[in-house]
């Protein structure tokens, strides 16, 4: 995102009480800890690596699809 961070995103996303419910995966670099923590203390549902190769993302992109899609309730 060329003008925001991904932290400011979610920030305003769980400030807004009309976004606020809808689950957030956050897609980093960092394997840092306290990075990690702070998504989830912003409320972000998920935190991924972002894979290194194509087909390591199909993969992920795969997983999230059945477990966002097919497998959670998520609320109306």
């Amino acid at each position: 995102m060329p003008r925001k961070d991904g932290r400011e995103v979610l920030r305003e996303i769980k400030d807004d009480p009309d976004l606020k419910r809808i689950p957030v995966i956050v897609l980093t670099a960092s394997e840092a800890e306290q990075d990690i923590n702070m998504c989830y203390d912003m409320h972000a549902s998920c935190v991924i690596n972002k894979p290194v190769n194509y087909v390591e993302s199909l993969e992920n992109i795969k997983s999230i699809e059945q477990f966002w899609f097919r497998t959670v309730k998520l609320p109306t």
